[in-house]
């Protein structure tokens, strides 16, 4: 009998606990983190996933792990790449600088 696949998002508790949810930016924080993340997926020459599903996949994450996204090992603001223009450009230079602090502060408050 196949066994039949399973979702783990469904597993993924995506919210922090409060006050870290709160403190760390709450919605505002995950759609900025959301928007980033399909910007960068999303190049302007296009890819076959598109921006909402990459928007929706991002959505499913707690913060702290977002935040991951958008830095290097040492805790820096990875370099944007050069096909991010204008408002996506900014919205990635904000949510390096929002995924930096969020770790620091995460791991001040000895959260993963």
């Amino acid at each position: 009998m196949p066994i039949g696949r399973v979702n783990a998002a469904k597993f993924i508790k995506r919210d922090l606990p409060e006050p870290h949810e709160t403190v760390f930016g709450g919605e505002e924080a995950h759609k900025l983190f959301n928007a980033s993340h399909a910007d960068l997926c999303c190049p302007p020459s296009g890819y076959s996933i598109s921006w909402d599903d990459w928007y929706a996949y991002a959505d499913q994450f707690p913060l702290t792990w977002k935040a991951d996204w958008f830095l290097e090992p040492g805790g820096e603001p990875k370099p944007i790449p050069a096909y991010l223009t204008g408002e996506a450009r900014e919205r990635a230079e904000r949510a390096g600088l929002h995924a930096a602090w969020i770790r620091r502060e995460a791991h001040r408050r000895g959260l993963g």
